[in-house]
């Protein structure tokens, strides 16, 4: 007997490919006319605002083969393709794992400042605040009678 999956007949094709699986990626370093950036804001119609690792901010495009199959997020390292006639504009090629972005920094590929949204993650930030229940609050509690309303 057949057993519910949930899904049709791609997603029992997919359940045993092993290239679903988590293989370690080979490493994508740029060449030129390109270069590493991080993702600033999210325009919308798979347009991105891109600080590049050199110093400028760039309109950055989705190009059609990552579209629907690779998703972007704020935080997110990139390597985009510069253009030759427009210097503010540039296509987005590679989206970098958070592994992959830790072997840039140590390869000095990518400057060790750069915060990826793991990092963001791990830091609790604290802010000063703190809750913390007084034995003075029992006291103060008055009693009401709703008898006596």
């Amino acid at each position: 007997m057949v057993k519910k999956t949930g899904g049709g007949n791609k997603h029992k094709k997919k359940k045993n490919n092993p290239s679903t699986t988590e293989i370690e990626r080979e490493l994508v370093f740029k060449v030129e006319s390109q270069e590493y950036g991080q993702v600033s804001r999210l325009l919308g119609n798979c347009r991105l605002e891109i600080q590049c690792f050199d110093g400028k901010t760039r309109l950055g495009n989705i190009r059609g083969s990552m579209r629907k199959k690779v998703w972007i997020k704020v935080n997110d390292v990139v390597l985009v393709s510069l253009r030759d006639f427009e210097d503010g504009k540039c296509d987005v090629i590679h989206k970098y794992e958070s592994k992959e972005v830790n072997r840039l920094k140590m390869l000095d590929e990518i400057p060790k400042t750069v915060k990826t949204i793991d990092d963001l993650e791990d830091k609790e930030e604290d802010i000063g605040i703190d809750f913390v229940e007084s034995d003075d609050d029992e006291k103060e509690k008055v009693e009401i009678n709703f008898d006596d309303i």
